[in-house]
C-alpha cells in the first residue's frame, strides 16, 4: 500500500511537450486547474446572480472543476473536457479571472442613477430626435411576381402600404 502511494506519481505519464510554441508543460496541471477554478467560482460571486455572464461562467467552471476533481490523470481530464490541453485550460482560466475583474470594474449590468429611459408606446408619435428605421422599398421583381400570383390564383394579395413604393406604369 505504502509503495503504491509513493510509486504511483512516479509511474504517471509525463508530458514532454505541449506541441504549442510558447506554452510550456505544467507538471501539476490538475492542481493548478482546481485552484484556478475554485478562485473563479469565488470571484464570480461579485457579479449579480441574475446576470447571464455569471450563470455561464459558474456553469462551465463547475463542470470543469468537477472533472478535475474526479480524474487524477491529465490525459483523462483533457479527454473528458474536450477543450484542449490542460495547459491551454490553465491559460483560459487565468484569462477568465482577468475578465471577471474587468467586468466587475466596467459594471456593464449596472444602470447609473441619473440614467433616464424614454419609453415610446406603439401608437405614440415618435420624437424628432429618434431616427425612424423604416425598411426600404421592395424590389420591382416582387411586385411583378405578386401580379402573376394574383392573376393565376384570382385572389388579391394585400401588401402593407408602408412598404409599397410607387410602381412605374
Amino acid at each position: 500500500m505504502f509503495l503504491r502511494r509513493i510509486a504511483r506519481p512516479l509511474m504517471a505519464k509525463v508530458k514532454e511537450s505541449t506541441g504549442i510554441v510558447g506554452l510550456d508543460v505544467v507538471p501539476n496541471a490538475r492542481e493548478v486547474l482546481i485552484s484556478l477554478y475554485s478562485k473563479t467560482l469565488n470571484e464570480i460571486k461579485a457579479v449579480p446572480e441574475d446576470e447571464g455572464y455569471r450563470k455561464a461562467v459558474e456553469s462551465f467552471t463547475r463542470h470543469r472543476l468537477k472533472i478535475c476533481q474526479e480524474e487524477q490523470d491529465w490525459e483523462e481530464i483533457e479527454k473528458r473536457l474536450g477543450c484542449g490541453q490542460v495547459e491551454e485550460l490553465i491559460e483560459e482560466a487565468r484569462d477568465e479571472l482577468t475578465l471577471i475583474g474587468k467586468m466587475i470594474e466596467w459594471d456593464p449590468w449596472g444602470i447609473p442613477d441619473e440614467y433616464e429611459c424614454e419609453v415610446i408606446e406603439n401608437d405614440a408619435p415618435v420624437p424628432k430626435h429618434v431616427p425612424l428605421h423604416r425598411p426600404g422599398p421592395l424590389p420591382e421583381e416582387f411586385y411583378k411576381t405578386l401580379e402573376v400570383l394574383e392573376a393565376t390564383t384570382g385572389k388579391k394579395i394585400d401588401v402593407p402600404e408602408s412598404r409599397e413604393p410607387q410602381l412605374k406604369q
